[in-house]
């Protein structure tokens, strides 16, 4: 690994390379974890840039004690109808939630009026030990885009107006068909809730990424690019492919 500041950084040549070499460290992390600990907390994110390293904790399920974990997501869209698939909601169950026995799994509901208050309650009630993550083209984290990213940010949760590059990747990723359909707000919980977890394990592959990775390992730790805080972080490791990073 090369380090960046206090960030690890682990190279593989594909997507699905970096989505091992993730998985197997966050279930070595959950399992040397609860040697120490009675229940674990965890939050994951929604993003086909995650699918590989899903896929592994779902095909090696049986080396953790899942129903010792309590899982969150990071963020959800605003006006969707409940039964989209674009929800990210939706994501996590299709690949992860309906596939393995947490002991608890707390959705967002972004219909409620009152769900920033519901769910930052839910997350201060005790810390996060593990986030598994992503970068945004734009350099968001969660979806904490440039415009409305802030490293002391005060709240645990907030509502947010999604950035046009953020809202544009999505059309990029396949997750909708044209601008127009992604929606314009979505709740997220803010970097300072992410980034008091004890370990970050970050999964950047794909060459839409390439220029948020460079400037995540290069630029001025600023809310210009959420990303960059990530080294800072005590124990953070991005994850990254060749079409992501071509040389480190």
């Amino acid at each position: 690994m090369r380090q960046y500041d206090k960030l690890l950084v682990q190279w593989d040549a594909t997507k699905k390379e970096s989505g091992i070499s993730a998985g197997k460290a966050i279930i070595d992390k959950i399992n040397e974890l609860l040697q120490s600990k009675n229940e674990l907390r965890m939050i994951f994110a929604a993003a086909p840039s995650q699918s590989e390293v899903l896929a592994y904790l779902v095909s090696h399920k049986d080396e953790v004690a899942w129903e010792k974990i309590t899982a969150f997501h990071m963020d959800e869209y605003i006006g969707l109808d409940k039964n989209d698939t674009n929800r990210f909601s939706s994501f996590l169950r299709a690949n992860i939630f309906d596939h393995i026995p947490f002991g608890k799994v707390h959705f967002i509901d972004s219909d409620n009026p009152l769900e920033v208050t519901r769910y930052s309650g839910l997350l201060s009630e005790k810390p996060i030990d593990i986030v598994c993550l992503g970068i945004g083209e734009n350099g968001h984290l969660a979806f904490n885009d440039p415009p409305v990213a802030n490293f002391n940010d005060p709240e645990v949760v907030k509502v947010v107006e999604l950035d046009p590059v953020c809202r544009q990747q999505q059309v990029n990723d396949g997750c909708f068909d044209q601008l127009s359909d992604v929606p314009k707000q979505a709740v997220t919980l803010t970097i300072p809730t992410l980034f008091q977890a004890g370990y970050l394990y970050c999964v950047v592959p794909g060459e839409s990424k390439k220029e948020a990775v460079h400037k995540t390992l290069h630029d001025e730790i600023s809310e210009a690019c959420p990303s960059t805080i990530v080294r800072s972080h005590e124990n953070c490791i991005l994850y990254v492919d060749q079409d992501a990073c071509p040389g480190l």
